[in-house]
């Protein structure tokens, strides 16, 4: 049986790229079909010979980092890609990949880590985010209806549809009007160990973007004068650590190793934003820690409230300032052992036999 792999893009090591590579594991034969790769990124992880990417891979570096532009271009891109020679084609999904073009006697697989937020549940805010004038919005609001018409008729083309998590699985039943499994993403739980180290400091491990919500935290740890230290980077990073006071430090992009030693001994991970799984909470139960998060989205499928965290219920100052203060409360509640138990529910093992489960009872392999 020959395979293939899609992602949408491997230009940074995310979950939904840890996903991707656990299915490259899978079917170490396949090659993986992307729209831009970069291999200082990602190479350590997806090995170039095994790349093809798009036509976009050509253009001039400066270009590729601003993909957002060529939205317009992408469902026709994914499109070109010929999958004729393959017998299964999985494609690893959070925006335009599912919108590929298979032959009858080829099976498509689509893992949706979510259908694509900018279009749909979050369309209104990601045009804020674009800090444009009226008329550029108006133009923006037009592409943004176009690729919606293309994405729901897209959503029809995979044989087979999964979810990552319910928040997930629901949004591709309201949005796509389709029924999906859910497995959850795979953990490296080989990576972390438990660990009962705090060096009285709270942590958080994130893309530096707007939606992921870090100025709350770092509003309320200017507030209450505590220690956070932010590991990551991305375009809010510069004025995050404008609006940052002194028990604030910023680590930037770190490597997997160093990120683990922060995790095994931080006090608690600070998940501010929504997400449609969130890996990094599951991480952090994994060295034995809990987790303060806004209680929405994926995570509370994997947090237990009282147990291995607490959520706080809206994104805004004081209601994250009651949760931590709730989980300073209960800490002596949160056994370590409980912790990475909760963890080992979401491991690579558990998601491997999962997949394998479902291919053979489509018939697949």
């Amino acid at each position: 049986m020959k395979v293939a792999l899609v992602h949408d893009y491997l230009t940074r090591l995310g979950g939904a790229e840890r996903v991707t590579a656990t299915l490259a594991e899978m079917f170490p034969a396949a090659p993986i079909y992307t729209l831009l790769y970069d291999e200082e990124k990602v190479g350590k992880v997806f090995n170039k010979s095994k790349i093809r990417t798009s036509g976009l891979q050509k253009l001039p570096a400066f270009l590729r980092k601003k993909h957002k532009y060529f939205l317009p271009l992408l469902p026709r891109t994914v499109e070109d890609w010929d999958f004729s020679e393959f017998d299964l084609v999985i494609t690893s999904s959070n925006s335009f990949v599912h919108g590929i073009i298979t032959g009858t006697h080829t099976h498509h697989l689509c893992y949706y880590h979510s259908p694509m937020r900018f279009a749909w549940d979050w369309t209104h805010e990601y045009i804020k985010e674009q800090n444009a004038g009226l008329i550029k919005s108006i133009a923006a609001a037009r592409i943004l209806n176009k690729i919606r018409l293309w994405d729901r008729a897209a959503a029809e083309r995979p044989d087979t549809v999964i979810a990552n998590s319910k928040t997930v699985q629901r949004r591709i039943k309201k949005y796509y009007g389709r029924e999906a499994e859910v497995i959850y993403p795979p953990v490296d739980l080989s990576r972390f160990k438990v660990s009962k180290n705090s060096d009285n400091y709270f942590l958080i491990i994130s893309t530096l973007t707007p939606y992921k919500k870090i100025d709350l935290a770092i509003q309320l740890f200017n507030k209450i004068q505590r220690k956070l230290v932010i590991i990551g980077d991305g375009p809010h990073r510069e004025y995050l650590q404008n609006i940052a006071g002194e028990t604030i430090e910023f680590k930037g992009f770190v490597s997997d190793e160093t990120a683990t030693k922060y995790m095994e001994n931080c006090r608690a991970l600070i998940f501010p934003g929504e997400e449609d799984f969130g890996i990094t909470p599951v991480e952090a139960m994994a060295c034995g820690k809990p987790v303060l998060a806004l209680g929405i989205g994926g995570v509370t499928e994997s947090v237990i409230p009282g147990k291995t965290g607490e959520f706080f219920a809206e994104p805004t100052v004081d209601s994250m300032e009651e949760g931590l203060a709730k989980l300073m409360r209960n800490e002596k509640n949160y056994r370590p052992a409980d912790c990475r138990a909760a963890a080992e529910k979401f491991s690579k093992g558990v998601f491997i036999k999962r997949f394998r489960g479902l291919l053979k009872a489509k018939s697949v392999v």
